[in-house]
């Protein structure tokens, strides 16, 4: 694998095009302009609207200048992901939010006012005017939200807060990406060279234990030092969370989150109890781990290497954009050509080098195309990385180009699902044309671990941020013993009784960005259940499940989640889903122990 030690270094065709979005700044700085002053003409409307004439009016321009914003805003996202170190993105991202603040403003004056019409009068307006039909049933979905919406002033007041309440994330944020400094470990030389995350995702799965245990400690040796700063910015932003969701008189924060997508709070608890009701596997399979790695005592840093020594396969960045073509084909000429567009077209930013943003994501812009940020380190997990943010991609590229703008973005809800669709894809593909046993073997215990990173961990993490809110709902304290408490608990509970604990493993949660976007995680459980059924399907050749499957990717938010996933024959309101997705685990489990 190749490093590279500046941006500069990395070949074109790996990086992404940015001016795809804007040519050059000069148009960036053009927009944001423009956006300002179409801000101040929306604030004139304050006040102003009587009719169906108006009120079209006021939603088309607002829905001209989000189009523009999107743009605005992800350019200097994009930038500073590039780099996080460098300042002028930074002063860019900086702008962009302080344009949402003032776009918010001058914005929330509207929904109170929506919510004082009677029904019959919006009604009224949106027979009388034509071009309101295109808006009419976001208008009536937004009379769902009329009791947790405040009078003008305080929406004004919450929109101006908007900046200072987000703090505690970009403060994590900031510590996490660009602050951190990882410990040193043992280089290829017998030299000491500082961790990075890169680094880390390979020496967690060496064959060396003494190499893994080193790598763990450093990896973990900054959080452990910022614990009390990092449990600061986590418990502000659960109580902010919890803070608005009682102004806006919801039953929960639980239950705030859940609201948009109209999810029942019973689906959310129904994956917690299901699975917690359905350990027994994965109890199994870390006592198989123990078994095979001939260990005394199972340490978590012995979590992650394979089972199967001496199968370590190099994939290149070309082998695994090839395979990954090969592996989807199931699902049609059409979704393998727009794969080959977002590679030849430059929509993703491949390399990890010095400041990246770590991990990896899809970002869809309507109106231009998706880009997909990946830290490529030439292994299978890059390349499931790399099926997986395709999936992503692809979603959001079929869903702008069906549907227009008001429904072009999908639900996070549904969002894990055509990314998980993928990664079943392609370890059926791996499996089917393997014929050495050791690497089947390999590959086996790969989809295992895959599973219980994407379903069994997102489900503990999603009842951590439960456990979590419910204490700040009841006037409990939130700090480093209470996080730690909490945590080592469930990871007790979750993984069973074979696993030793080193003081690290209790700081998990201080590692972990989605506990910033809260009740976010447990999508990925749900998708994941869904994604198995469906590619199940398609893979015993369901022809109507799979023509279901691509009208729900070129259906954005055209319907509720829920329905949107009814339409492909998966019902998350039924626990059977989740039953289904840990009875195939368990089976994997039982397979993998017979080999």
């Amino acid at each position: 694998m190749i490093t590279y030690h500046s941006r500069t270094d990395v070949p074109i065709e790996e990086t992404w095009n940015l001016t795809d979005v804007y040519s050059d700044q000069s148009k960036w700085e053009e927009d944001y302009q423009r956006i300002e002053e179409m801000a101040v003409k929306l604030k004139t409307y304050d006040g102003e609207i009587f009719d169906g004439y108006s009120l079209y009016q006021y939603l088309k321009q607002s829905e001209e200048l989000s189009f523009l914003f999107n743009k605005v805003y992800a350019f200097a996202m994009l930038k500073v992901d590039e780099d996080t170190r460098e300042t002028t993105s930074q002063s860019l991202l900086d702008q962009a939010k302080q344009l949402s603040v003032k776009v918010s403003s001058a914005t929330s004056f509207f929904m109170p006012f929506l919510l004082s019409l009677e029904e019959e009068t919006l009604k009224g307006y949106i027979s009388e005017e034509k071009g309101l039909d295109y808006f009419a049933e976001d208008l009536m979905e937004s009379f769902r939200y009329k009791p947790h919406v405040l009078s003008r002033e305080q929406e004004e007041v919450l929109s101006q807060l908007g900046q200072a309440l987000s703090v505690p994330s970009q403060t994590f944020g900031m510590m996490n990406n660009t602050d951190i400094k990882f410990g040193d470990v043992t280089g290829e030389n017998g030299e000491k060279v500082e961790l990075t995350r890169g680094m880390y995702a390979k020496l967690i799965e060496d064959e060396d234990r003494e190499k893994r245990k080193e790598a763990y400690k450093a990896y973990y040796q900054p959080y452990l030092q910022l614990k009390n700063s990092i449990a600061s910015t986590l418990s502000a932003a659960i109580k902010n969370n919890v803070t608005l969701s009682e102004i806006r008189h919801y039953p929960s924060a639980l239950e705030k989150a859940l609201f948009g997508d109209r999810v029942p709070k019973e689906v959310y608890e129904n994956l917690i109890t299901t699975t917690k009701n359905n350990l027994v596997s994965l109890h199994r399979y870390t006592k198989i781990r123990k078994e095979k790695l001939k260990l005394d005592e199972l340490r978590q840093y012995d979590m992650s290497v394979p089972l199967v020594s001496g199968v370590k396969p190099v994939i290149s960045y070309e082998e695994a954009y090839e395979t990954m073509l090969k592996a989807l084909s199931p699902l049609g000429e059409e979704y393998v050509s727009i794969l080959k567009e977002f590679k030849n077209a430059r929509y993703i930013d491949v390399r990890e080098t010095p400041g990246k943003r770590s991990g990896a994501y899809n970002l869809g812009v309507y109106g231009v195309h998706p880009y997909i940020l990946l830290n490529h380190q030439d292994d299978l997990d890059s390349l499931f990385t790399l099926v997986h943010e395709c999936g992503h991609g692809v979603h959001s590229k079929l869903s702008s180009q069906h549907q227009p703008q008001i429904t072009a973005r999908y639900s996070i809800f549904v969002a894990e699902v055509a990314s998980t669709v993928n990664e079943v894809l392609l370890i059926n593909y791996l499996l089917n044309h393997e014929k050495d046993i050791e690497m089947r073997k390999h590959l086996l215990n790969h989809f295992i671990d895959q599973y219980k990173g994407t379903f069994f961990t997102q489900v503990m993490f999603a009842e951590f941020e439960k456990k979590t809110h419910e204490m700040a709902e009841n006037g409990q304290s939130l700090n480093v013993e209470v996080f730690n408490q909490t945590y080592e608990n469930l990871f007790r509970e979750y993984n069973g009784d074979e696993v030793v604990f080193d003081e690290e493993v209790k700081y998990g949660w201080s590692r972990i960005p989605h506990f910033y976007r809260p009740f976010y995680v447990y999508k990925y459980a749900t998708g994941y259940a869904s994604a198995i059924h469906l590619a199940t399907k398609i893979l015993e050749g369901d022809q109507e499940t799979l023509k279901s499957y691509l009208e729900f990717l070129k259906s954005g938010s055209a319907d509720y989640p829920l329905e949107l996933l009814k339409k492909t024959g998966v019902d998350l309101t039924t626990p059977v889903p989740i039953e289904n997705a840990l009875n195939r685990f368990a089976n994997l489990v039982e397979e993998f122990a017979k080999l």
